[in-house]
């Protein structure tokens, strides 16, 4: 959590308004050193480095006004005061209320269309989200375009035509670079590269390692030693799950907020 005050400070969740009173909530892309004017709160948001799908799907600012839209206008003012408080579970209760606006505020996203090529369109089309909810459902499942194609209610052609265009990436290396995530996701915890390589649908440790070396620039193991140098794993990443677009749920990686 970052304090009000801070002067260009790199969070990428800004909460602004008036006399305490949120007005406006903000997602950036990225982190980055800015100036708001009528700053309540700020915070970083992990979105576990450029790895994750959403980095490449989300627009470069997400820019909501709260007025009109009063689910996401409570938590943001439960958030703003839970931040200047000082109660027993400030961390835990900061952590959820932020999973919750950031998951609101991808949907706004969503709705509105302003999202690139990436994972956020996939979500939002109507029959890609079902291929990628069970992807993300079954990573280590051998999946085959057929099956994916089916599930999509489209013919392998046609899904291979508009998944790419949707997504900016085929089907296998999309599950690839999915599966490669949760797999560092694993090794940040403590798990040894073996059974994350059998974990997330890899054929063997070498095959993962291979892989992980060629979308990370760093061997599995470095992901170990640099958990085991801080002496703890990452924090937890919960599911979020967003049931805005069809009758299936399509999960997305979540944000952890940092203090």
């Amino acid at each position: 959590m970052l304090s009000p005050d801070a002067v260009g400070a790199a969070a990428n969740l800004v909460v602004t308004g008036q006399a305490g009173v949120a007005e406006r909530v903000v997602l950036y892309a990225r982190a980055d050193s800015r100036s708001e004017p009528n700053l309540l709160v700020a915070a970083i948001v992990d979105f576990g480095g450029p790895a994750n799908p959403l980095m490449n799907a989300l627009p470069e600012t997400v820019d909501i006004d709260l007025d009109g839209r009063p689910t996401l206008q409570a938590l943001v003012s439960t958030f703003v005061t839970e931040g200047y408080g000082n109660r027993c579970g400030q961390r835990v209760a900061l952590n959820r209320l932020c999973e919750l606006i950031v998951l609101l505020v991808l949907r706004e996203a969503i709705d509105a269309g302003t999202t690139k090529p990436g994972l956020l369109a996939g979500l939002s089309h109507p029959a890609l989200h079902r291929a990628i909810v069970a992807m993300h459902d079954e990573p280590a499942r051998s999946w085959t375009v057929e099956q994916l194609a089916e599930i999509s209610g489209m013919s392998r052609s046609r899904f291979m035509d508009v998944f790419p265009r949707i997504l900016g990436t085929t089907p296998a290396a999309y599950l690839n670079a999915w599966r490669l995530m949760l797999g560092q996701r694993e090794l940040m915890r403590g798990e040894q590269v073996k059974a994350v390589a059998r974990h997330v649908g890899f054929g063997s440790a070498a095959a993962f390692s291979r892989s992980y070396s060629r979308l990370f620039g760093s061997p599995p193991i470095s992901a170990r030693a640099t958990r085991l140098a801080v002496g703890g794993g990452v924090s937890d990443l919960t599911k979020m799950v967003d049931r805005g677009k069809g009758s299936e749920p399509a999960s997305i990686l979540p944000a952890s907020l940092a203090d």
